[in-house]
């Protein structure tokens, strides 16, 4: 059976290979994005499978209006794709209130409010799927991104938290953690902070470290997540890419031998 599938940020990159992946495969899908200009070659070829609807996350009362939308227009929705975010380049101290604030109101809130639109729904139907769009970045950090970072561990955070949460209302919960992948998300759809000349040597030091082979194709990822969206039990967290494993793997590895290390000062504490 066809499903109804919403999706946020699917202007371009992931969401809108996403999407048009979705009505390939002959399921209704729910598109939105700030500017759905990018959209219109999509409606016209699907007609009346697509619907596009224009969308700022950051809106509450636009995310309820645009779930409720949707269910009108195709009776259900199945699947909630929260995709729509943007990167910020800077380090900590570069970052200025404005540009954390604006990053923590896309990737975070703006996810918050359309998971809160979308569990009403989902509960009276007995059954939903919300994938979060975090990052590999969710779980381990790389520097000159570190409100990105922040972002995408709250993500990481509340959504485990909401999948215990809803489990028994028949709604699962996935995270979808990229790696790098050649999408725009580092081109014009990122944000930079104002340099400060003290850090040039760490940001020389972390693009040294980046190859061709660090990022993926986008495009290879439309099969994810189509097998992602069809399975019965989908999982809590999915890996996109081949880097994201053998990296966490270390990361995990190095955390455990470090709480190992201290585990003697760690039960003192616990005082009894």
């Amino acid at each position: 059976m066809s499903k109804t599938i919403f999706i946020t940020g699917a202007s371009r990159g992931f969401g809108k290979i996403w999407a048009e992946a979705f009505l390939e495969r002959g399921d209704k899908v729910v598109a939105t994005a700030r500017n759905t200009d990018a959209l219109k070659e999509l409606k016209q070829q699907y007609g009346d499978a697509l619907l596009v609807l224009q969308l700022d996350v950051t809106d509450r009362n636009a995310c309820f209006a645009a779930i409720n939308t949707a269910k009108e227009y195709f009776g259900h929705v199945d699947t909630v794709i929260n995709n729509a975010g943007y990167g910020l380049f800077g380090t900590i101290e570069e970052t200025t209130e404005k540009e954390a604030r604006d990053q923590m109101e896309a990737n975070v809130f703006g996810l918050l409010w359309v998971t809160q639109a979308a569990l009403p729904v989902m509960r009276a139907q007995g059954h939903g799927h919300i994938i979060q769009v975090s990052s590999v970045l969710g779980q381990a950090t790389l520097p000159t991104l570190g409100v990105y970072n922040a972002s995408k561990w709250a993500v990481e955070g509340l959504s485990e938290t909401l999948a215990t949460e809803v489990k028994e209302f028949g709604i699962h919960v996935t995270l979808v953690e990229p790696n790098g992948f050649a999408t725009d998300w580092a081109g014009s759809s990122a944000t930079h902070a104002q340099p400060i000349a003290a850090y040039d040597g760490v940001k020389a030091a972390f693009q040294a470290g980046l190859t061709e082979d660090s990022f993926g194709i986008p495009e290879a990822t439309a099969d994810a997540m189509l097998q992602l969206t069809e399975t019965e039990n989908p999982p809590l967290r999915l890996l996109l890419g081949k880097v994201g494993f053998p990296w966490l793997k270390q990361v995990y590895a190095d955390r455990l031998a470090t709480w190992g290390e201290w585990e003697a000062v760690s039960a003192t504490a616990h005082g009894k």
